[in-house]
């Protein structure tokens, strides 16, 4: 009889863990924030790589503009290809945990739509479809941008 219940007991702490875990990795680490958007709260450290991050695909857009600009489609894939599928990889878990599901679908949106920019510039893409696929990575990036916002642990602990 004890060891049925134990085991009834371990069933249901393993399914509230992974409930827990669940609602966890979708919500995130988020509260409201007083312009609207959603506060993801981070340690500073996490915030700057996130941002670092952002600066990276930033970088990324201008290059391929410019690669653009002067028809130079070598130029696109090289500019691109760093802010590709293979930069999520290097998020660490921890912090993959804090973010929610909305962000993360948009993170990877960005990654893959620079996975087929490059795609695209390697394979003779027309430089308006090129360009027209960069609109697209710029709308992503607004949306998120008016979605989200960093703030590290310290600074809403002091609000």
């Amino acid at each position: 009889m004890n060891a049925r219940i134990l085991s009834i007991v371990a069933i249901v702490l393993w399914v509230v863990t992974i409930v827990v875990a669940g609602v966890f990795f979708i919500r995130g680490q988020v509260q409201p924030s007083s312009d609207g958007r959603q506060s993801i709260v981070l340690t500073e450290s996490e915030r700057n790589l996130v941002l670092t991050e952002m600066r990276g695909l930033l970088a990324s857009v201008q290059g391929a503009v410019e690669g653009l600009a002067g028809n130079d489609m070598k130029r696109v894939a090289q500019a691109a290809r760093p802010s590709g599928s293979a930069a999520a990889q290097q998020v660490p878990p921890g912090l993959m945990a804090k973010l929610p599901l909305q962000f993360k679908q948009m993170g990877m949106a960005a990654h893959q739509g620079f996975d087929e920019l490059v795609i695209g510039s390697e394979s003779g893409e027309p430089a308006d479809m090129l360009l027209a696929r960069l609109g697209n990575q710029i709308k992503n990036c607004v949306a998120c941008h008016a979605t989200f916002r960093l703030d590290a642990e310290a600074k809403v602990a002091a609000k």
